[in-house]
């Protein structure tokens, strides 16, 4: 017979998502929406700021909340994607396997790996492990095929170029490649 203590210490407390995490994925969703609807990047933080972050999700057939995200940290994200993404397009499409060329990726893994690609180069203090590990998470929950696996080595080698080579975005003048739209619906993915 066992103890409630016991019962206790078998059964596994729900891990609740941190707030970087939640403000990763919200980010990759904004982005997927900017590119999607040429939303400007202001509207959109407005919306998911007001209308989603930590608010119930707006459903008859859910009860469920978006969880509260760090909010600096999703601005940053959205913010630096844009604004580096003619240098963010030409290091991932530099690193893609030959026969995933960046501007016929979905969408949403597009989003994923800039996002991903910019706290690499920018978020320095952010160990690239976490950094890898919370986007292939994300990815994890919008495909089941080989996108995670893409992200996983995508990012891991960017990691180890830009934090270890020294070939990442800080160190490599821009390069032409072809574009792909970018969130606000422009190829060259600025935003006003």
């Amino acid at each position: 017979m066992t103890s409630p203590a016991s019962d206790r210490r078998e059964e596994k407390p729900v891990k609740r998502a941190n707030q970087r995490g939640v403000a990763r994925l919200a980010a990759v969703q904004a982005l997927y929406q900017m590119d999607l609807t040429g939303a400007k990047l202001m509207d959109v933080v407005n919306e998911f700021e007001n209308f989603r972050i930590g608010r119930e999700v707006d459903s008859e057939e859910s009860d469920d909340i978006y969880l509260e995200a760090d909010r600096q940290w999703f601005r940053a994200i959205l913010s630096g994607v844009v604004a580096e993404q003619k240098k963010l397009d030409p290091l991932i499409h530099r690193n893609l396997p030959p026969d995933w060329p960046l501007q016929r990726i979905e969408t949403l893994l597009r989003s994923i790996l800039r996002a991903g690609t910019w706290e690499l180069n920018f978020k320095r203090d952010v160990p690239a492990r976490v950094i890898i590990s919370e986007y292939v998470d994300v990815a994890k929950a919008f495909f089941e095929e080989d996108e995670p696996k893409l992200v996983n080595g995508l990012l891991d080698r960017l990691a180890r170029l830009s934090r270890e080579g020294g070939d990442g975005l800080r160190d490599k003048p821009e390069e032409q490649t072809e574009a792909a739209p970018g969130p606000g619906g422009e190829e060259d993915g600025e935003t006003a």
